[in-house]
């Protein structure tokens, strides 16, 4: 049988983290050696805590593994017994310099990875007995074994555990690694079964081991059709272009390889999105584009609007003036706030650019990038024209369905026609998105529920016949309608669990994403984290840390997501919970259709499963394969 590695071979020079010299040759030792039956993961996204290597036999046990190609006699190292008892790693330079590595202390890694297997990951081995199915290993390939023990063993020997139970927690050296001497590396490896270790323990614990669906993405080059590659790789006469189109027609595809393509040809780019974290997803995309990782770094910046505003008033030296916007005396704190980001911010930065245009102060771009176009305010538009270069191009890609803050209605032709733009839209059609099967339920969801604005269906893009695309991009479609509120929190848990045991062959539990209001969704990480299941969230109390969670918000993190539907915006997932608790203005209605429109289409299958507890949506719901009302 042929053994499972992951990520495959192929992919293993592409890593984010380069593999070193010594885990190469262990990957290797342990593909050549071992029973085919034992999977080998490479830096899998544990929870977050991303190990060396996890090995895993369905019917033995589960060994992980620390690889340091430290070389022990490069400096002095040893243990060193503080005042209160505890045990530190030290070492000593050529010039005498002590310091603490204790925080790079290889024994503390394999101890936290074995017990969080244990109580968090494999939940159905035996308690304290089902220890002796995991195995926390030490590999040093360029210092020997003798070396290994002289450093390490006083840590082995101050933990019972590993005292007692030494084949458990092994330690092996450069000679161990030259020879192939498994008997050292990895003392388990002879045994053949185990009756603490079953399919359905491995199965738990392969939903946290595979490597992130988003993550396996970032080592493919960007696919275009024909269409979206002309429009990634020319401009208009004007140097103006507008581009419309559904959800999953590409529109930030275009957007993202019309970028890397301009940062290929060293010309300074401007990327700018509303959302914050659409900006993370954008730069995830240029990274597969046509240019360098080191061009894309240098010649483009991808900022939210305001952000960029705040940048170049403090470059600029207008700080002060920016602060006094805020210091001002708002007796409506949200309309007050409003009026700030929507007009005062902007005509400060219009006021910089018209009285110091010529500044070498103030940033120019060669191209400017405007995604999610709907979202922003023509004045906005008109602040960034100022910052572009003569002759420079700019980019408009909107969909006016997904109108979640009620501002594409703003973009009147006689406007589009003084912010530059000639002539009618680009149309995209086609999604590349949606699962097939999606596709009318989200168009009754627009007709039914978006009567009052523009809708703009997605046309499924693929030559064959309705019944072929669907078993080409099998998806699960789910839908629970809670009666009563209160009862919301129990039933998104529930979810979540389901999905969890139900993920795709290809996909992990990282790739789970959850939607929701930001109330709710606090409330439900929380929850999550006092379980032991690490979440990457948007949801913090404190507007400057939600801003900073936002920044760091991206997909091939090793952590379950959840965040609101108005920061997914742009982006996708193969395992989606959606969270709806009130359709009652316009815009929640419209932030429900663009969270339906998020799922992402895959040959291997995807789930989307909404939670609701919005009586109007009872019978819409019932429409859908699978409705359960609990």
């Amino acid at each position: 049988m042929a053994r499972v590695i992951e990520p495959p071979r192929e992919q293993h020079d592409k890593l984010l983290t380069p593999l070193t010299k010594g885990e190469r040759k262990v990957i290797d030792l342990f593909d050549k050696r071992l029973d085919p039956q034992w999977e080998i993961y490479i830096q899998p996204h544990l929870n977050g805590l991303r190990p060396d290597i996890v090995l895993l036999h369905p019917h033995v046990g589960i060994a992980v593994f620390e690889i340091k190609d430290w070389d022990l006699k490069a400096m002095d190292y040893y243990a060193e017994r503080h005042s209160d008892g505890q045990l530190i790693l030290m070492a000593r330079d050529a010039k005498g310099t002590t310091f603490s590595l204790q925080p790079e202390n290889p024994i503390n890694k394999i101890l936290l990875y074995k017990r969080e297997l244990l109580e968090l990951y494999c939940p159905r081995l035996n308690g304290r007995v089902g220890a002796a199915a995991i195995t926390a290993g030490l590999i040093f390939p360029r210092a020997s074994r003798l070396d290994v023990e002289r450093v390490f063993g006083p840590f082995r020997n101050a933990h019972d555990g590993m005292c007692q139970y030494p084949q458990y927690y092994p330690m092996a050296g450069s000679e161990d690694v030259m020879v192939g001497n498994l008997d050292v590396i990895f003392p388990e490896h002879r045994r053949r079964v185990s009756l603490l270790m079953n399919e359905d323990i491995a199965k738990d614990l392969r939903g946290w081991l595979k490597e992130p669906f988003f993550s396996q993405e970032q080592r493919t080059p960007l696919h275009l059709d024909e269409r979206q590659k002309a429009l990634a790789t020319t401009r208009t006469e004007s140097g103006y272009r507008r581009i419309k189109g559904p959800a999953g027609s590409g529109k930030s595809l275009v957007l993202a390889a019309r970028a890397a393509n301009l940062a290929a040809e060293g010309k300074r780019v401007l990327v700018v999105g509303f959302n914050i974290t659409l900006l993370n997803y954008l730069r995830d995309l240029a990274v597969r584009g046509d240019a360098s990782r080191s061009a894309l770094r240098s010649q483009v910046e991808f900022l939210n609007f305001h952000y960029w505003c705040a940048r170049v008033c403090m470059e600029s030296g207008h700080w002060q003036e920016y602060r006094q916007l805020w210091a001002r005396p708002i007796p409506e704190p949200e309309s007050g706030e409003q009026d700030v980001f929507g007009t005062r911010i902007p005509m400060l930065v219009q006021k910089i650019y018209r009285t110091y245009g010529e500044s070498p102060g103030l940033p120019r771009y060669d191209a400017i990038l405007v995604d999610e176009g709907q979202d922003f305010l023509p004045l906005w538009w008109d602040t960034l024209r100022l910052a572009l270069k003569p002759g420079g191009e700019m980019v408009l890609v909107a969909d006016k369905t997904q109108n979640i803050y009620g501002t594409a209605g703003a973009w009147t032709e006689d406007v589009m026609t003084n912010a530059g733009f000639r002539g009618p839209w680009i149309e995209l059609k086609g999604s590349y998105r949606l699962p097939p099967k999606v596709v009318p339920y989200v168009k009754r969801f627009a007709e039914t529920y978006l009567q009052e604005q523009e809708i703009d269906i997605p046309e499924i893009m693929h030559p064959n016949p309705q019944t072929e695309i669907e078993e080409l991009h099998p998806v699960d479609l789910r839908w629970v309608q809670v009666m009563e509120p209160i009862n919301l929190l129990d039933a998104c848990l529930s979810e979540i669990r389901r999905m969890m045991e139900n993920l795709r062959p290809d996909t992990s539990i990282a790739d789970i994403v959850i939607l929701s209001g930001t109330g709710f969704g606090r409330q439900l990480a929380d929850h999550l984290k006092s379980k032991g299941v690490n979440v990457l969230h948007t949801f913090a109390a404190d507007k400057m840390e939600a801003r900073r969670q936002k920044l760091v918000f991206f997909m091939g993190s090793a952590a379950i997501k959840a965040t609101t539907i108005h920061s997914f915006k742009g982006w996708e997932a193969r395992h989606l919970v959606v969270v709806v608790e009130s359709i009652q203005r316009p815009e929640d209605r419209a932030v429900v259709y663009s969270a339906l429109t998020r799922i992402l289409r895959h040959t291997s299958g995807s789930a989307l499963t909404v939670v609701s507890s919005c009586p109007e949506l009872d019978d819409f719901g019932r429409t859908w394969p699978d409705f359960v009302a609990p």
